[in-house]
């Protein structure tokens, strides 16, 4: 025999870092078992374990799709060992566990804290991709209170602009839009019950917003053509064909520019911009290139 130690060359490394996974499994069987027994939630029941017994129980639990339980052991190694590398890999995995299990208060609250505390190292783009999608993943239908859609788009934006390079700038590129569009989706939707109602008017104003403030939507052509609806109903000619002309210009391959050509010629109006209101001035500001 050589009489070389384990971990004085490149085998005995091998083999030591083998001795070591089996070391490490064992301690994992330990704490499983041992939290089998006891109720590893009272108070003072993990003191004894080290934070990566508890970081490994963690993840134990998400494994097992249990992230309420995963997220408090990680809770643990905040509270047991603070301000440890340890500490702030579980603060993370913290919000990331209350994401899985959908607690996104408590999501949103951890990864709060993790940008509070170390907000220079690599995972905090990572924190605030969570904290956006606390907000973006509760945007499940157009009839639900816009304020979470608003309070998503300000945490995403935050993510684009202060982590550009990072492997969530592009996601969080495409939620923003999804989440732009939702907005402009829910003015729609206002707007065509009023429209319904014969309340031509106030469907006109939701309509006008979209136009205005969610150009780059998919939404915006039929804004276009109810505006012609609306404005038609009215009897201001001069905002109905404005509407057309834009429409006409930007939109010409749509069933709304068909339906608004439709509407205009059959009335002996054209698609072409006239007089001095809104939709003129983004006619001329937007095609002619005319911003006087």
């Amino acid at each position: 025999m050589s009489g070389r130690k384990i971990g004085s060359g490149p085998e005995g490394q091998t083999t030591g870092r083998r001795l070591g996974r089996v070391a490490l499994s064992l301690s994992i069987v330990a704490i499983v078992a041992a939290c089998s027994v006891f109720d590893p939630k009272v108070r003072g029941a993990l003191d004894n374990y080290t934070p990566e017994e508890i970081y490994t129980r963690g993840e134990f639990e998400l494994e097992k799709g249990k992230p309420s339980d995963a997220a408090f052991y990680f809770g643990e190694i905040e509270r047991l060992y603070p301000y440890s590398q340890w500490s702030q890999r579980a603060l993370i995995m913290q919000a990331f566990a209350y994401h899985q299990g959908r607690d996104y208060p408590n999501s949103r609250a951890a990864a709060q804290r993790y940008l509070d505390f170390y907000p220079t190292q690599e995972d905090a783009a990572y924190a605030q991709y969570l904290l956006a999608l606390s907000y973006y993943d509760q945007i499940d239908e157009v009839g639900r209170d816009q304020g979470l859609t608003f309070q998503a788009l300000q945490a995403l934006r935050q993510v684009i602009e202060k982590y550009p390079d990072s492997e969530y700038a592009r996601s969080s590129i495409l939620k923003f839009d999804l989440a732009f569009d939702h907005l402009a989706a829910k003015e729609m939707e206002i707007g065509r019950y009023y429209l319904k109602r014969n309340n031509f008017a106030a469907a006109a104003n939701r309509f006008r917003v979209v136009v205005e403030q969610f150009q780059t939507t998919s939404h915006t052509p039929e804004a276009l053509h109810r505006l012609v609806e609306c404005y038609l109903s009215l009897g201001l000619t001069d905002e109905a064909q404005s509407a057309g002309a834009i429409l006409g210009h930007n939109f010409q391959s749509t069933e709304w520019y068909q339906d608004s050509y439709a509407l205009l010629t059959g009335r002996g109006l054209e698609m072409r911009s006239l007089g001095d209101n809104w939709l003129s001035a983004i006619y001329r500001q937007t095609i002619q290139g005319k911003w006087l």
